[in-house]
């Protein structure tokens, strides 16, 4: 529909404001004037009344039908006043007080006059024109009224350049046929004949139209019905004029060639206008669908995290203890890889996460969007909350796993020395069960007895030397039971069987000594029976038993084991030199991971340092910033190299089993977690320049401003009232802390303009044809598939009391887009 509603306005015409008109095109009321004084005489031109009668006729119905009626003749269908009126309301969209239904000619001159009236009340001076003529019938005086409605409505407000109504279309349409061969637009009569300057009017518009290079000028019929054609099947403007009535006359009327192409001039100026909010709509929707792509972003990124941390979390907090030293190792190793290669790339999805987030609130501070809030429990609080926990958990899972290790270590140790001292001990019983039960002594003689005393004395002696071995063996077993020892069975087993063969040995050597001693007294009786046989033959029985003693002095073995203790002093030799020897190198890792980490640690606390003194003393353009900031960042990340080198050292420390190292105050972890900072650090700040160039170059913000803006970052003090205010701009997640990028855009706001929801609603309004609603058809006629698509996804079905089927309501959906903030 055509936009004549900004014709509404009350203008005041006549000779009170005449000497208001714009550039040459005089007053509306000296124009109107000079044209209501015409040439009656003329008007009796049959070909100039056919021509006027076409073009007006045609010209009414163009604005008729959008109310479902026309006019077939203009003298007789406006006579009762009734279309007259309803075309005046069709035109100026106002309400004109209510028709007389009657059909007396009472009732017509009434509804006539009510159509006078209404003309006169926009300013317009009606000369010679009354309600009785019009109810007569008087082609001339209806043609003449026609005229002045057309003048008003869709010729008065035309305005080029500082000329309007006649002078400014006429303008437009030279500007606009300026650069086309064989025309020349210099009234609105001859200028048009051979047709090429409606063509032009076109080609000028919509060149895909008309094949202007193969029209000729000397078939002005073909020219002209081409135009005439492609103008109603394309622009919807409907045929005024026959080719050959323009033709075929001298000089063509001059109202009906301004009225027809007074509607080219509206319908392309619609168009300028539709393209205009079209372009208005399609730059808010595509800001628009950006920042929803950000949020979907930043939600997907941000569930990813958390899920990872989610997931990471219980394996950290996983306490549950290995039985052997290598599955331990194997753990740290998994460990060790979850630092190098699963959490770096999260440490940098964290930065990303918060930058993207950064970057999307200033980018909706810029559109005036509302500011974003994630879905619950996504915010970047909850992210780093999420992160703190992730942390501690790492930091306890890494102690955990090395006391665990020394744990092991320990109870490998004191497993290793309980086999040692079993094996030993069992070594040492082997067969003195059977020589205690053996039965010797039965077939001894009295000298045999003694030595086999002797003998068992000895192992007497021996048996309690052993119980203190005995009672280590038992009090390892029990330590290794008290540091839950996997293997505790078979240790408390070998164990019970050590103790219970103890307690039988020692019950097997009191029953010996009891049998000795026994055999002792029945042997020395029977001897006391043979001392006299003795006393004689004493010189052979000494020799005798000084055989038998040497003979029975070799069962005693105490010679053996000597021998097996000389044998185990080199080992133990070797074992101190390699203890030494691991000792030494594990000194060497030390002091070579210390050197490292002493280098390492006060470089990273410097930048550190350097960046908080950059991010407040930064001169120059913000792209100088930029760049530096990034050179900067380029001299961080190479610096890389240094820390691959020290995570190999601690590697090698955690392998040798170095639980300390005095050399150092820096531990991997105190650097890990510094290098994390530092490059976050970095990153941020370089999205926070790179987001202060975003808001200059979108706001217009000069280098001087925004040194000004920073001067007063620091400074600015308001009520406790306005503060709020400020705050819920500048702080809207509610997060206690104030960025300069977020303290810029709300400085930059301040002074700035930039799209509102009323200039959308206004642009959804013009492609709507003026109504209040918007139908799914023509937002997909005027905007790109996805957009178009994207606003009938989003729009509520229009509820006022003027909705048709299919009324989508773009007020509510603009407003929605721009939140219910007063950015």
């Amino acid at each position: 529909m055509v936009d004549y509603h900004a014709a509404n306005q009350s203008y005041q015409y006549g000779p009170s404001s005449a000497g208001n008109g714009a550039g040459g095109g005089g007053s509306m009321g000296d124009y109107m004037a000079q044209e209501d004084d015409w040439d009656r005489d003329l008007l009796l031109d049959p070909a100039w009344e056919k021509q006027q009668r076409k073009t007006f006729t045609a010209w009414c119905n163009s604005h008729l039908r959008k109310a479902g009626t026309q006019i077939e003749n203009i003298d007789e269908d406006f006579r009762d006043g009734l279309k007259l009126m309803l075309l005046l309301e069709v035109i100026s969209g106002e309400r004109l007080p209510k028709p007389e239904r009657g059909k007396m000619r009472v009732h017509k001159i009434n509804n006539v006059n009510k159509a006078l009236d209404f003309i006169a009340s926009k300013g317009v001076k009606l000369v010679s024109i009354g309600a009785e003529e019009i109810v007569d019938g008087n082609a001339k005086m209806t043609l003449g009224m026609i005229w002045t409605i057309i003048l008003r409505f869709a010729i008065q407000d035309i305005s080029v350049e500082e000329t309007s109504a006649k002078e400014g279309l006429l303008l437009w349409c030279q500007r606009k046929t300026a650069p086309y061969k064989n025309v020349n637009v210099q009234n609105f009569h001859i200028s048009w004949k051979d047709g090429l300057a409606f063509n032009a009017l076109i080609h000028r518009h919509r060149p895909e139209l008309i094949e202007y290079d193969k029209l000729r000028k000397d078939d002005p019929v073909t020219n002209l019905n081409n135009a005439f054609e492609v103008a109603e099947k394309y622009l919807d403007i409907p045929k005024m004029l026959d080719a050959e009535d323009i033709v075929n006359t001298a000089r063509p009327d001059e109202k009906a060639i301004m009225t027809y192409v007074s509607s080219f001039y509206h319908a392309f100026s619609g168009a300028q206008k539709a393209e205009t909010a079209a372009n208005r709509i399609c730059k808010v929707l595509a800001v628009n669908q950006e920042n929803e792509h950000l949020m979907e972003d930043y939600e997907k990124l941000a569930s990813d995290l958390l899920e990872w941390i989610r997931r990471t979390i219980p394996w950290l907090e996983d306490r549950v203890p290995q039985k052997t030293i290598q599955e331990m190792q194997q753990k740290l190793e998994d460990f060790r890889d979850y630092r190098r290669v699963h959490k770096p790339p999260k440490v940098q999805e964290k930065c990303q996460l918060e930058i993207n987030f950064n970057t999307l609130q200033t980018k909706l501070r810029l559109s005036n969007r509302p500011a974003f809030m994630p879905s619950e429990g996504k915010m970047v609080s909850d992210i780093n909350n999420g992160w703190q926990h992730l942390e501690q958990a790492e930091k306890g899972y890494e102690e955990w796993l090395l006391n665990e290790i020394r744990r092991l270590e320990r109870l490998d140790h004191l497993a290793e020395k309980f086999r040692q001292k079993a094996s030993i001990h069992e070594a040492w019983t082997d067969g003195k069960e059977a020589m205690l039960k053996h039965r010797d002594y039965e077939t001894a003689t009295l000298s045999d007895i003694k030595a086999l005393i002797r003998k068992h004395e000895a192992f007497e002696s021996d048996l309690a030397a052993h119980q203190d071995r005995v009672e280590q063996i038992a009090a390892i077993a029990q330590e290794l039971n008290e540091l839950d020892y996997y293997d505790s069975h078979n240790v408390n087993t070998r164990c019970q069987k050590i103790c219970d063969q103890w307690d039988a040995l020692g019950s097997l050597t009191h029953s010996r000594r009891e049998a000795l001693e026994k055999t002792e007294k029945q042997l020395e009786a029977i001897d006391q029976l043979h001392l006299e046989y003795a006393k004689r033959a004493a010189p052979f029985n000494n020799w005798m038993e000084s055989a038998m003693e040497d003979l029975q002095d070799m069962f005693i073995v105490h010679t053996i084991e000597e021998i097996e203790v000389q044998q185990l002093v080199p080992k133990r030799d070797h074992a101190l030199l390699e203890e030494q020897s691991k000792q030494q190198s594990n000194e060497h890792l030390r002091r070579q991971f210390a050197s490292q980490a002493n280098v390492v640690g006060p470089w990273i606390q410097t930048k550190m340092e350097e960046i908080g003194r950059i991010s407040i003393e930064m001169n120059g353009t913000l792209e100088d910033q930029l760049s530096h900031l990034k050179q900067y960042e380029r001299s961080i990340v190479d610096y890389k190299p240094n820390l691959d080198l020290l995570e190999q050292q601690h590697q090698l420390i955690q392998e040798a089993l170095i639980f300390d190292n005095k050399h150092t105050n820096y531990t991997m972890e105190h650097i890990r977690v510094g290098w994390e900072q530092l490059l976050t650090t970095i990153a941020r700040t370089i999205n926070e320049v790179e987001n202060q160039i975003l808001t200059r170059d979108a706001k217009g913000i000069s280098q001087e401003q925004m040194q000004e803006f920073r001067a007063s970052f620091n400074h600015f003090d308001k009520g406790e009232a306005e503060f709020n205010r400020i705050m819920s701009l500048v702080d809207p997640n509610h997060s206690g802390l104030v960025t300069f990028q977020a303290f810029i855009d709300f400085m930059s706001r301040e002074t700035t303009d930039t799209d509102t929801a009323d200039q959308v609603i206004a642009s959804f309004k013009v492609l709507a044809g003026d109504k209040n609603f918007i139908t799914a058809e023509e937002l997909r006629r005027e905007l790109p598939p996805d957009q178009a698509e994207y606003c009938i996804a989003r729009m509520a079905p229009y509820q006022g009391p003027d909705a048709v089927p299919g009324a989508l309501d773009y007020k509510s959906f603009s407003t929605a887009l721009y939140g219910e903030s007063d950015l």
